[in-house]
């Protein structure tokens, strides 16, 4: 097969799952199908739409009995989840924390955010996401342990934590990846901002971190329309979370006292009444993103030359975005298929730049990132909107 001859074959099989809409088909299109008017229009009707009201309440409290934390704190959105995750678990200026080179922007910002430097590590290619055994050995010889803090022996820098991003929806091995965070001494930090829905070994994604960061963008699972949440286990974390992002009010009736330099990330009224309504629908959701995985994936077995990314073993994945790998073979074409789909009204979309790619970050300590590379050059994502299964476009 050539190159040009696998850009059909990978459009015919989208189509089959999708059907032939002539409007265009995006990637990830929220679902409005519950109680999101009635709820936003009683915040309309009452006043209450800012930052203080029930269903900021409702929406934490809805997102940790989901989840399985025992805390949860909404915020404004996920990037300023991440970000106040870094603070509470001491990441200082100076510190190196890592992260995979493939991963959202959010999540090299938020390193910048606190000072810190990012320092970028491999992925494996069947979790899409941060690498454990290749990070162990990496670490072997490039970190040293002093006093419980890990240091990197070429920089002298402290690495105070790692961050591994469930890409897409899919679980990173947890298991390994906590060993090695015994090991070197570091704070373990999930990036579950795209993973709501998603479990490891039977316990949802945001468990196994100091603290966990979730998105809610408008492109996301469920919405807030803009939104994020801060998931931990430590009930005074949870609480020291609140209070940061909150702008470290003291409570009382009148005075505004702060008692130190704080955040105001706080989530509106309004939109945590929308992502009430959203949570209410996550198990249908779900439910038809599964159905939409399977129909993709059985219209790619029988495709030479690309494969479908099927959630890891031991895993459930929320399967947020539907992923592609062409092999290395037909890389080349991956640009041609991404404007043939395009053009014909498919959206699809080739996979983040790698961050160490970024002028900002280029600079930054890496190390041999070959398969991030490879996949990057590979992989393509398809539309997956909950309600974009043929047969419930056809119903």
């Amino acid at each position: 097969m050539t190159k040009e001859s696998i850009i059909q074959p990978i459009t015919n099989a989208i189509r089959s799952v999708i059907g032939n809409e002539e409007t265009l088909i995006a990637l990830h299109e929220p679902s409005f199908q519950g109680n999101e008017w009635a709820y936003v229009k009683e915040c309309l009707d009452t006043g209450w739409v800012s930052s203080v009201g029930k269903y900021v309440d409702q929406f934490e409290e809805m997102l940790a009995e989901i989840t399985g934390v025992k805390k949860a704190v909404a915020v404004v959105n996920g990037t300023a989840s991440l970000h106040m995750c870094l603070k509470l678990a001491g990441v200082r200026e100076q510190d190196e924390v890592l992260i995979p080179a493939l991963t959202f922007i959010a999540t090299a910002n938020a390193v910048s955010y606190t000072g810190a430097i990012p320092h970028f590590v491999d992925i494996e290619e069947k979790t899409l996401g941060l690498d454990p055994v290749n990070l162990a050995d990496y670490l072997s010889d490039l970190a040293t342990v002093h006093n419980g803090e890990c240091f990197n022996k070429h920089t002298g820098r402290r690495i105070k934590a790692v961050v591994p991003m469930h890409t897409f929806g899919h679980p990173v091995d947890l298991d390994r990846l906590q060993e090695v965070c015994e090991k070197y001494s570091l704070a373990l930090i999930e990036d579950a901002a795209e993973s709501l829905g998603s479990y490891y070994k039977g316990r949802h994604t945001g468990n196994w971190g100091i603290a966990s960061a979730i998105s809610f963008n408008g492109n996301k699972i469920t919405t807030t329309g803009g939104g994020g949440a801060i998931l931990t286990n430590d009930e005074e974390l949870g609480k020291l979370a609140k209070h940061l992002t909150t702008t470290a009010k003291l409570p009382h009736k009148w005075e505004f006292r702060h008692d130190q330099i704080a955040y105001n990330y706080r989530m509106p009224n309004l939109n945590a009444a929308l992502g009430c309504a959203q949570l209410e629908q996550l198990p249908l959701f779900l439910e038809k993103k599964r159905r939409l995985a399977e129909a993709y994936r059985n219209a790619f077995s029988v495709v030479s030359g690309v494969s479908f990314v099927s959630e890891p073993e031991d895993t459930v994945s929320n399967y947020w975005l539907n992923t592609i790998l062409l092999q290395d073979e037909y890389a080349s074409a991956r640009d041609a298929i991404l404007e043939e789909t395009n053009v014909n009204g498919i959206m699809t979309r080739p996979a983040w730049t790698l961050m160490h790619k970024l002028p900002m970050f280029t600079e930054c300590p890496r190390m041999d990132l070959s398969t991030a590379e490879s996949i990057e050059r590979r992989l393509i994502n398809i539309p997956s909107s909950p309600h974009l299964t043929h047969q419930d476009m056809t119903s």
